[in-house]
């Protein structure tokens, strides 16, 4: 195999942590407003920054092995 076919590898493989993140992410804030609804507009925002952080390591994992390439 070459160079760019385990860089292919290694991104679908670095898209696996950022999409169990999220869901975990999202299900824990519907949970957490469930329970508390009145702190929910906290929570939402709380989860968009920390869902930005997260998709930040998805994009690393895209950009790194075109780069490496």
């Amino acid at each position: 195999m070459t160079v760019a076919a385990y860089a292919y590898i290694g991104y679908g493989l670095a898209t696996l942590g950022p999409a169990l993140g999220i869901g975990v992410l999202v299900g824990k804030t519907q949970e957490a407003t469930a329970r508390q609804p009145e702190v929910g507009g906290r929570l939402f925002t709380n989860m968009i920054i920390g869902a930005g952080m997260v998709e930040a390591l998805g994009l690393i994992g895209f950009v790194l092995p075109l780069i490496v390439k």
